[in-house]
């Protein structure tokens, strides 16, 4: 995962920013990020969505940003195989900030909202495709995320009754370490 934190403009109309500029992104991360789909949502304060992953190959690769109110944003290392698996990080995104997450294919990706409404954006390597994405529950004691309320969590149908983190493991559902490296090897052109 990669933060991007962009230079704030701010005059007597507004700020300006530019929110995503490929030439600093392919020289942090290594490759260009391909476009497939942008998604946004709106969530009521509480919402939690995720921990979302998709199969690798290809994966959905994201870089996700706040365009208003807050969320706690987390990257979980799903990679069977990966010196890091099953640990997480969790940054704090907002509308003041304006910085942005760029999580690799193979990570889960999951969010809260924090704010009364938050909107987020997320610009994805691939488009959405159901037979081949994939829910972890995210309130998972397991894993320990650190949401702020889960008493008060507002879950979809499909992320409620997802599996456990160690359930998605006995169901070889989540991705190869080995496979991951070499799909982004791929992607660097080595």
């Amino acid at each position: 995962m990669w933060r991007f934190d962009p230079v704030l403009r701010p005059d007597d109309r507004g700020v300006f920013l530019e929110s995503f500029k490929e030439s600093i992104f392919t020289e942090t991360v290594g490759h260009p990020l391909h476009l497939a789909q942008m998604n946004i949502s709106v969530s009521q304060k509480g919402t939690i969505r995720g921990i979302h992953f998709a199969d690798v190959p290809p994966g959905q690769a994201k870089y996700v940003q706040c365009f208003s109110g807050k969320i706690l944003d987390i990257a979980v290392d799903i990679r069977v195989g990966s010196p890091t698996f099953g640990q997480f990080e969790a940054v704090e995104l907002d509308a003041e900030t304006r910085s942005g997450l760029y999580l690799s294919e193979g990570l889960g990706h999951a969010f809260c909202a924090l704010s009364e409404s938050a909107t987020v954006g997320y610009l994805c390597s691939e488009g959405y495709s159901p037979d081949h994405e994939h829910g972890i529950h995210p309130l998972d004691p397991e894993l320990a995320l650190p949401w702020p309320d889960t008493a008060k969590a507002v879950l979809s149908p499909k992320d409620s009754v997802a599996p456990t983190f160690a359930r998605a493991i006995d169901l070889g559902m989540l991705p190869q370490y080995s496979q991951c490296l070499d799909w982004v090897s791929n992607l660097r052109g080595k």
